[in-house]
């Protein structure tokens, strides 16, 4: 299937309108219903109800694959177009919101480079080093100590772990808890949760503990670690966060860290290297 067909398609869906997409993509209103009317041709099905306009069946099953297969697209062009450029002379960085340690922070010193750092939520990070939208990629999260974290396939890229520490349970000062020397997580399974970028989620929790409970106390949208240790503090929730970053009891049971990965295209290494150099 033709890629440009595919990306009009999914813009259809998203923005639930022909003309609507047709903006975004820059075309009009009837070359996004002939490319629409192409692909539905090349399928034998129909993939959109016109009023209103929402997939198919068959249309929401397309929809799955179209993101993985776009995004694909975008990593192998990168890497064609990293293939035969020349020496690189800006470097672009991206970041979800914890993963930029100290260390990690004074490794981005690059001799005859100037440096761009942006923020990504954790799932973004690795699509933007795959599709070239970034050089280099720093993600965290959670796992046992020395397990690398788990990340969308979304294309050929090199991981390298760059920092472990122990997580922390962040409530309030008051809390009847607040004194202990460690504390399980089974055991903060009926408390209330943070659900925020910069946190574990409630998902997560739940999955490292292996049970449910962790209600979400709640939302907060923003990624700001000073808000989010604010709303901790007021009671709004616990939350579970690098001891580096703030003040709390050590998270005893079970034996996870806080991971720090860095992520660079396969035909790019060199600034990745000077960056892994700096870290040691």
């Amino acid at each position: 299937m033709d890629p440009h067909l595919l990306r009009t398609f999914v813009t259809v869906v998203h923005r639930r309108s022909f003309s609507a997409a047709a903006e975004d993509l820059g075309y009009t209103q009837s070359a996004v219903s002939q490319q629409i009317a192409v692909l539905e041709a090349d399928l034998g099905l129909a993939l959109l109800h016109r009023r209103p306009v929402t997939p198919t069946l068959a249309g929401e099953r397309l929809l799955e694959h179209a993101g993985p297969l776009l995004l694909r697209h975008r990593a192998a062009r990168a890497d064609v177009l990293r293939a035969a450029a020349g020496p690189i002379e800006r470097l672009t960085v991206v970041a979800s919101p914890l993963a930029c340690t100290p260390a990690i922070a004074r490794s981005l010193a690059q001799e005859r480079l100037a440096v761009t750092l942006r923020t990504a939520g954790r799932e973004n990070v690795a699509e933007q080093v795959a599709s070239g939208a970034a050089d280099l990629g720093f993600v965290d999260g959670i796992a046992a100590p020395s397990d690398p974290l788990r990340l969308p396939d979304v294309g050929p890229l090199t991981a390298v772990g760059v920092a472990e520490e122990e997580l922390v349970v962040v409530l309030p000062g008051d809390h009847p808890l607040s004194r202990r020397r460690g504390l399980a997580l089974a055991d903060l399974a009926d408390a209330l949760w943070l659900q925020a970028p910069a946190a574990v989620s409630v998902e997560r929790l739940r999955e490292v503990a292996g049970m449910g409970g962790f209600r979400v106390g709640f939302h907060y949208g923003g990624e700001d670690v000073h808000t989010l240790l604010n709303l901790a503090a007021a009671g709004h929730g616990l939350t579970l966060l690098p001891s580096s970053v703030a003040a709390g009891v050590p998270l005893t049971a079970p034996r996870v860290v806080h991971r720090v990965e860095m992520l660079h295209g396969p035909l790019a290494p060199g600034p990745a290297q000077a960056v892994t150099e700096r870290l040691r």
